[in-house]
């Protein structure tokens, strides 16, 4: 027993230093797929069309045994899933469109504040001055990284950022509203249905706006959607559960702060995007404001 649980330490660290890496990776392959002339609604709509059935899949194999779901529990996983998967996807698609892969996932990466801000506006919930420093910290660094590239894009950058920001709300919107709907139904399961409601719209979304002959794309953008909905959605949900199963989840949050570095060098590697001090600053600030906010004591 006293070697196993090293062992167990050691799988669940690496799971979740593997499933962040993996979600970060979703922003190179957008990015690589929007070079073939491919636009939001049409990428989207392909990634969710692949990973439908994985989540489906997913929703099933986490509610076996379990008693069927309630009329007003279909309505919140209704709700969340166009809140916290399709919206939050959309959006983040589309601001990929105008600012780079390390802004955007510096921008996602604020999420805790978000929610931290969020539980202050919807429930009262005090925040600490540690907190609160953090946040600013946090800011301070997109900031940075945000002004360079409006220095060099202008409006462009206003608008993805404006866009992405706007999924991270909207997610952590999810988050802060799926706390009752987790403890009823699991976390996978609830995850499993939430996304699978955003893939049908997401796909309806297509089929409103986009003429067929719109899904007619170069072959390599169907394999980028492909890898994007496998390695860079399905397996890293997965991977984050087990880890969490393992180590916590506030274990599992601060290992995943190898995510905005991963997209950083990945970014730069296979991207050729710039590698500057402005980009490493605000890193280093938004990891160093998010972690000081996911460590502080409650007061």
């Amino acid at each position: 027993m006293l070697r196993s649980r090293p062992q167990h330490m050691t799988a669940g660290l690496l799971m979740a230093a593997a499933g962040s890496i993996a979600f970060s990776g979703k922003a190179i392959i957008v990015k690589l797929a929007y070079r073939y002339g491919v636009d939001a609604v049409t990428l989207l709509m392909f990634r969710m069309l692949f990973a439908l059935p994985l989540f489906v899949l997913m929703a099933w194999w986490a509610g076996r045994g379990k008693g069927p779901i309630a009329v007003r529990d279909w309505w919140g996983i209704l709700g969340l899933g166009f809140c916290g998967y399709y919206l939050a996807s959309f959006l983040d698609f589309w601001g990929l469109e105008y600012i780079s892969a390390s802004l955007e996932r510096l921008i996602l990466y604020l999420n805790p504040t978000i929610v931290l801000v969020l539980g202050w506006l919807l429930y009262g919930r005090q925040i600490s001055r540690r907190q609160g420093v953090g946040m600013l910290i946090s800011y301070a660094g997109v900031l940075l990284v945000f002004g360079h590239e409006a220095a060099m894009d202008g409006q462009n950058a206003w608008l993805g950022a404006g866009l992405v920001m706007g999924s991270a709300i909207s997610y952590a919107l999810y988050l802060s509203y799926s706390g009752q709907l987790v403890q009823r139904l699991g976390s996978l399961r609830l995850a499993g249905w939430a996304t699978s409601v955003a893939c049908v719209l997401c796909i309806g979304q297509f089929l409103w706006l986009r003429p067929l002959q719109a899904a007619d794309v170069a072959t390599p953008v169907l394999w980028l959607s492909v890898l994007n909905a496998t390695a860079c959605t399905a397996v890293p949900v997965l991977l984050v559960m087990m880890a969490i199963e393992r180590i916590g989840s506030s274990l599992t949050a601060q290992t995943g702060m190898i995510g905005p570095m991963s997209t950083l060098l990945m970014g730069v590697v296979i991207l050729g995007e710039p590698f500057n001090v402005w980009i490493v600053g605000g890193t280093v600030l938004v990891l160093s404001g998010v972690f000081w906010v996911t460590r502080a004591p409650k007061i």
